[in-house]
């Protein structure tokens, strides 16, 4: 989804009223974070830049890490011990869990190290260092060379810088990333550690509390958290799981203050945003403006059906926890974003600046940009059927599981022949339910022959729906006997050697939908990348200009899912005429909520039974416990489990959302409507100490106050 959404919004163009930032608006490159240093002291914070980021010492860079390739982890001990979202471990803990061991319904704590789950698959990476290595990547060229022979040169030397980074360590990865649109380059190292284990997870009841309601809303209750613990060699190097490792002795740990927030309280996150677009053309932002409600109602139709039979059904509803909170996690932030973008009117105040860029092009010595605006509008328009169908593709008939399994059990055979395809194909059928794919098919198919342009549908699927004649017609002739949505058909064709198997699956009536589905989806996205590609030229150029139009400005790269600092202060905010919500989140709320009746509402008896006698420990703050609060840090996807830490460098709480006013952030950060919502770590230690009872983990994390 995120590739689709780019052929629109790729490289994007920075905004062009000559303006300085809001106050707490910016993801700044640690490697860079002296720039602000000042900016931030005179707001509270009371540390130096060395502190946050260096290669010299340990510094809190050292404490953080990208957990899983698209979540941000701490680490809170000297035992390799690691906070992340619940929502972030949640494949982990589902995999785990079982009727008979309901993880995610009961929660996990291991009381020992003995005790803690080993996750195939999870890794977590940190951050050895980041450079400017312009220069470097731009060797050898000059002027006079066309785009492909710079595009070459830019991905040949990156690789020999990226080759020569890995060299440097165990288990190094590298990565130069393009910053400003190419106009600039940067080298990430990483070492990555791949044996992670799971430590301890509250029950969904306190981790997903509210659900999907109350998904990117304020007031929250969420105790969005859980634990696990890297794990390394005996010389504390990066290894694969094996029971002679031991727990990962880290450079860094965070120190956890208990004094907790008030309202004015400096912050600052650390973290990988995932991706932001906040310079993006006026054009983009009328897509989206159109194409969210599409998109929306396409999801809505999926969660309608999964909630019907999740609802009925614990095992399905365990099963398919995970997809129905990936299908709603965007729908919902699709919809605030639209309404967030109509509130500020943000088309037309870019519409207004990128007036006043053209004006400034063309009064004299600026040639070079004179036409910019234009052209982009131009390469705008070009690009937007392909990306309304492509959009289409994406959230109809790839949100079918059996569409994409089939899909890839021929890639698999292709590359592996059969063996191992019984144990792929076992992973996919524990979390499979035929009659939802069923329903979600003929939902989503009726959509697609509804909606998308004739000339952007596969030929093979016109022809069946043509001569099947409706789409339930067609769930009956071929999705209800693809060898992809039964179980034993699918262990069968891993019994047969290659030729056989392959012989099989292209004969599959299913597959051959899908596989012209997606075929037709790889030939729309040829002329989109065209396109795309005169963009990114013409937004590298559009950006020389930006930095020449307002030089005094503090510009910042968009996010791209490198380690990043915001900074801010804790805030409550006003999101229309008559509501004023406060910063601060307690206890009180998520007993006011508690509904045996509503799952998302339901908490364990045990938290009624701390509540009733009060029973808080040395977490209690005025009678109550502290659960979420709200902060103006510049926030983002990625920016999950991202910790918060206060004006000494300790840490206060952790990031795991935004609020729904605000979504809007990754393309027009507002400072009196963007808002973050974290956890508050003393909720966290509340729910590990008096509610899970986990003394061992108490015992392992190092206080600050």
């Amino acid at each position: 989804m995120r590739y689709l959404f780019s052929i629109l919004l790729v490289p994007l163009v920075f905004a062009i009223f000559p303006v300085k930032l809001s106050a707490d608006e910016g993801m700044w490159l640690p490697v860079l974070i002296s720039e602000r240093i000042d900016d931030m002291k005179a707001k509270g914070f009371r540390l130096d830049a060395e502190d946050i980021y260096s290669i010299n010492q340990a510094s809190l860079k050292d404490a953080v890490v990208l957990f899983n390739g698209g979540c941000t982890g701490e680490l809170i001990s000297n035992q390799g011990l690691l906070l992340t979202n619940h929502h972030c471990g949640y494949g982990a803990i589902q995999c785990h869990s079982s009727v008979e061991h309901d993880y995610l319904k009961d929660g996990f704590w291991a009381m020992s190290l003995d005790e803690e789950l080993p996750n195939d698959g999870l890794w977590v990476s940190f951050l050895i260092r980041m450079e400017d290595v312009t220069d470097a990547v731009l060797q050898g060229y000059d002027s006079s060379m066309d785009e492909a022979r710079r595009d070459s040169l830019v991905r040949a030397n990156s690789a020999a810088i990226e080759a020569r980074a890995m060299a440097e360590g165990p288990s190094y990865q590298a990565s130069v990333e393009s910053m400003y649109y190419g106009n600039q380059y940067f080298l990430f190292v990483y070492q990555k550690f791949d044996d992670v284990r799971l430590v301890g997870a509250p029950p969904s009841s306190v981790g997903k509390f509210g659900g999907d309601t109350d998904n990117w809303m304020w007031p929250r209750h969420t105790g969005d958290f859980s634990i696990f613990r890297i794990y390394a060699d005996k010389d504390n190097n990066p290894a694969a799981y094996s029971e002679d490792n031991v727990p990962y002795r880290p450079k860094k740990f965070f120190k956890i203050s208990t004094a907790g927030v008030n309202e004015g309280d400096f912050t600052f996150v650390y973290g990988f945003p995932g991706s932001t677009q906040e310079y993006v053309h006026s054009d983009a932002i009328g897509y989206i403006e159109e194409m969210n409600p599409k998109k929306i109602a396409l999801r809505d139709g999926r969660l309608e059906i999964m909630k019907k039979y999740m609802s009925a059904d614990q095992d399905v509803r365990i099963r398919y926890s995970s997809k129905q909170a990936n299908v709603a996690n965007a729908w919902k932030k699709w919809q605030g974003e639209l309404k967030g973008l109509i509130k500020l009117e943000t088309r037309s105040v870019k519409k207004e600046s990128e007036k006043a860029f053209t004006e400034w092009a063309l009064s004299g010595g600026h040639d070079e940009y004179a036409g910019v605006i234009e052209e982009l509008s131009r390469l705008y328009a070009q690009v937007r059927p392909y990306s309304y169908a492509m959009d289409y593709y994406v959230e109809s008939l790839n949100g079918v599981d059996a569409f994409r399994f089939a899909m890839n059990v021929g890639r698999y055979i292709g590359l592996n022949g059969t063996e191992g395809l019984a144990d792929y194909a076992e992973a996919f059928f524990k979390d499979y339910y035929y009659p939802i794919d069923e329903e979600i098919f003929i939902f989503t198919a009726d959509r697609f022959m509804e909606d998308v342009p004739d000339e952007f549908k596969p030929e093979y699927l016109k022809e069946e729906f043509t001569r099947l004649g409706s789409t339930a017609a067609v769930a009956d002739s071929v999705f209800a006997v693809s060898i992809f949505t039964d179980r034993e058909k699918t262990l069968a064709l891993a019994a047969l050697d290659s030729a056989k198997a392959m012989e099989a699956v292209a004969s599959d009536p299913l597959y051959r939908l899908a596989d012209s589905f997606y075929a037709e989806y790889a030939a729309l996205s040829g002329p989109a990348m065209e396109i795309n590609r005169r963009i990114a030229l013409m937004n590298r150029t559009y950006m020389r200009g930006q930095m020449e139009f307002d030089s005094e400005k503090a510009f910042y790269p968009d996010a791209n899912l490198t380690l990043r600092v915001s900074y801010g202060e804790v805030a409550g905010f006003e999101p229309s005429d008559g509501i004023e919500y406060l910063p601060v989140s307690t206890l009180e709320g998520i007993i006011e909520k508690d509904n045996p009746d509503i799952f998302d509402y339901d908490i364990p008896q045990k938290l009624r039974d701390l509540y009733a006698a009060k029973d808080y420990g040395r977490w209690e703050t005025e009678g109550t416990v502290p659960v979420c609060f709200l902060a103006t840090n510049h926030t983002s996807g990625g920016n999950s489990g991202s910790p918060v830490i206060n004006a000494d460098g300790n840490l206060v709480g952790v990031n795991f959302d935004r609020v729904w006013e605000g979504t809007m952030s990754d393309l027009d950060f507002d400072p009196e409507l963007c808002r973050n919502i974290s956890l508050d770590i003393r909720y966290v230690l509340f729910i590990i100490d008096k509610y899970a009872g986990a003394r061992n983990l108490m015992d392992e994390i190092v206080f600050a106050d």
